[in-house]
């Protein structure tokens, strides 16, 4: 049995120390041959940096390690100088000399890998280009560029304008000499979390292909479940496969479904433990920064639209939550579009259960500052569910609304809607794992929140101050015909909220018989 590469970004250890690997090498095959300058955005832990050495071993020309793969005896493997630019490491949030010296150590590095000097370190930007023209000549070959991490500086002070404008200006900076460089280049490749706009971080690099959402490079970084199935064929016996792709399936660059490789080797590692295991390894404080700026409905977000021009678009200057959650993995695409004009729509939705589960739970803290009861309540709530105690449920929201500090009603701008108590109730029942709808659409009208368990199905309506049940106009509109063939009990279930009590005032429950 082979050993697990969890942590390992180093292409040649994988393959000399006999760990498993996932051949990558045709989507480099493609790459090498069809172009010049390309950009790639992925989640965090999703294989960039793997990838990203793969090329560096496939420019420096060891052939020997690429032996049984799909490039071994497709390309040439003529050596080329390879300068790599890497901002993964370290925190650049302090201040914009951290980000200035990490520049310089990586000229530094590169310089002395190459045999090269330059004439002031501190002139960063003019440092650069004498490397690249200077390698091109010691090496009398064109050079590879490969930056990992390239957004970096600006992520970590995404909810600091300012800090991230000046991170942003520095590295515009840099990444200028590229174009002026075009003649002493073979080979450039950008990869990052987000995808900022090329106008203002790559204005010189026109041509730079942006190959995140091509379909031909969907599988290029992550896991297939076909990759699970073949590669570690001798880790999975016993495994329910099926559980697995609903814990840690589901990235979608329209190709196949992908795992984060980072969730299936910790799990494999782990004898088949599911745990949170991406979610541990990042903090998404910033989620919560940029809720507080906006009044967001947040089951909206899930279940949300964005256009090609919000996605291109996204930068310091304007944030738009719903690419950043999806460029940081905790949306995914579930399908897109094509308008008259040429482009796209998309719709986003949760990957899969680890990052449902997760996210809702950081929401719950949002909403309620329920940090300490949320564990009590969310078990009590699936077992009120499990034994169909749909009153002892509703009884539950009750205690959970009762128990919210008066101060996060008043520094909560959704506070006085009714989205704010949906908004509550979809949290935690997302972060039970459940199938969860808001504005579930029938023919007949919209249910509030329709909710799907294994064996029940929910269908909610909200209120707030009304003096009429809200059951009543799910019985009227028959919201729950939509779901009578999937053969699940059915239980209707109006809310009526108070909002100088910030409570339920009035509930009532039925259930759905044929």
């Amino acid at each position: 049995m082979k050993k697990l590469p969890i942590g390992i970004q180093t292409f040649s250890e994988i393959i000399q120390e006999g760990y498993y690997y996932v051949d990558k090498t045709e989507f480099a095959y493609k790459l090498l041959t069809k172009g010049k300058y390309y950009f790639l955005s992925r989640p965090r832990r999703f294989g960039k940096s793997l990838f990203l050495d793969t090329l560096a071993e496939i420019f420096l020309g060891h052939k020997e390690l690429f032996k049984g793969l799909y490039i071994y005896d497709k390309y040439d493997f003529k050596p080329h100088p390879v300068i790599r630019i890497s901002f993964g490491s370290g925190d650049y949030s302090l201040d914009e000399s951290q980000t200035i010296n990490e520049i310089k150590y990586i000229l530094e590095d590169n310089l002395e890998t190459l045999g090269l000097e330059c004439k002031d370190l501190n002139d960063f930007k003019d440092c650069f280009r004498q490397l690249i023209k200077e390698a091109y000549l010691k090496h009398s070959q064109r050079v590879v560029i490969l930056i990992d991490e390239y957004d970096k500086p600006i992520l970590d002070n995404i909810t600091n304008k300012d800090m991230a404008k000046r991170a942003r200006n520095i590295l515009k900076n840099f990444y200028s000499v590229i174009k002026d460089s075009d003649r002493y280049i073979r080979f450039v490749f950008i990869t990052g979390v987000s995808k900022f706009s090329k106008l203002n971080l790559f204005s010189g690099l026109n041509n730079l292909e942006d190959i995140t959402l091509n379909e031909e490079f969907a599988e290029i970084c992550g896991y297939t479940h076909d990759d699970l199935l073949t590669v570690f064929k001798d880790r999975i016996e016993g495994i329910d496969l099926e559980l697995v792709k609903r814990w840690y399936n589901g990235y979608n660059y329209f190709g196949k479904p992908l795992y984060n490789p980072f969730d299936i080797l910790l799990f494999l590692s782990n004898n088949g433990t599911f745990r949170n295991y991406w979610w541990q390894t990042g903090n998404p404080s910033f989620l919560i920064e940029l809720l507080k700026e906006d009044d967001y409905y947040i089951p909206e977000l899930e279940y949300s639209e964005v256009t090609e021009e919000i996605l291109n678009a996204f930068d310091v200057d304007y944030i738009d939550l719903r690419a950043l959650l999806w460029q940081t993995g905790y949306l995914t695409f579930d399908k897109r579009i094509a308008d008259n004009l040429g482009g796209y729509t998309y719709t986003l939705r949760v990957p899969n259960t680890e990052v449902r589960i997760s996210l809702n739970q950081l929401l719950i803290d949002y909403l309620t500052n329920q940090r300490q009861q949320k564990a009590r309540y969310r078990l009590d709530m699936f077992n009120y569910l499990n034994r169909n105690d749909i009153n002892g449920f509703v009884e539950l929201f009750k205690k959970i609304f009762a128990s919210i500090p008066y101060t996060n009603y008043v520094n909560n701008v959704i506070s006085n809607y009714e989205g704010y108590y949906s908004s509550v109730v979809f949290v935690y029942l997302m972060a039970l794992g459940y199938d969860v709808i808001p504005e579930d659409i029938t023919n007949r009208g919209r249910i509030d929140l329709a909710v799907k368990t294994e064996d029940k199905i929910l269908i909610v309506e909200f209120k707030v101050d009304a003096k009429e049940q809200p059951i009543k106009q799910i019985k009227e509109r028959r919201y729950y015909e939509k779901y009578l063939n999937e053969n699940k009990e059915i239980y209707l279930i109006g809310m009526v909220f108070d909002s100088k009590e910030r409570n339920i005032s009035q509930w009532e429950v039925e259930r759905v018989d044929g």
